[in-house]
Parts: structure tokens; C-alpha cells; sequence
């Protein structure tokens, strides 16, 4: 069975927060012809890093915000054992969260990353 790594619900809390402040700015200072150039776009605030060790080719992760557990395959150039990071990023629009993302670091390299949600 699959080890899951999780993230702490404070850095998302925290990156969640950071993303609402940026925009309480915009909003305070933002005319109609900026909300124009600005609408619709995506805001995505890193979170956490967690120490991984990669098992059978993979990782698995918990991710927050209701978007369940998911396992990575990774190339098979990355023997079992293989110590990296699960880096999560929140997505935002308007400082509302909309979705998460993902990225498996080995060796100082993003190996594999996904998005789940509206990112």
C-alpha cells in the first residue's frame, strides 16, 4: 500500500490569504478599464514543499480543498527510494481558490506536474 503525503492545512491557509491580499489591493486601486485587462486571471501562490521518497515508480499525495488522494507515476529512470519534494501551489481568481497544483521534484528537477481544479 501507497504511503500519501499530506500538506499542512496552514500553508494553504496562509497561501489562500496571501493570494486575497494581493487582490484587496487591486480591487482597492483598479478602475473598470483594469478590471477589463485583469478578468478572468489566474493567480497561483506556492504553499509547501514536503519531503518525499518515491515507492514503485511513484508518489502519493492528500491534496486539500476537497480534491481527494492521487498517485504520480514517474519515469522509470527514478529508482524506488529516490528522496524529492511534492510542491503544492494554490490557484486562485479574484483571491477565491479554484483549484491546486502539484509538482514532484527529484534531484532539483520537476519530473512530473498536474493540476487539478481550474488552474
Amino acid at each position: 500500500m501507497s504511503k500519501y503525503y499530506s500538506f499542512s492545512d496552514e500553508a494553504v491557509k496562509n497561501a489562500i490569504e496571501a493570494a486575497q491580499n494581493t487582490h484587496k489591493e487591486t480591487q482597492l486601486n483598479a478602475t473598470q478599464s483594469d478590471f477589463n485587462v485583469h478578468r478572468g486571471g489566474c493567480m497561483l501562490v506556492a504553499a509547501e514543499c514536503v519531503k518525499v521518497t518515491t515507492e514503485g515508480h511513484s508518489v502519493c499525495v492528500e491534496l486539500p480543498l476537497g480534491f481527494g488522494k492521487h498517485c504520480f507515476s514517474l519515469p522509470v529512470s527514478i529508482p524506488s527510494g529516490s528522496v524529492g519534494q511534492a510542491c503544492l501551489s494554490i490557484c486562485t481568481t479574484w483571491g477565491i481558490p479554484t483549484g491546486v497544483k502539484v509538482s514532484v521534484v527529484i534531484a532539483g528537477i520537476t519530473v512530473v506536474s498536474q493540476s487539478f481544479g481550474k488552474c
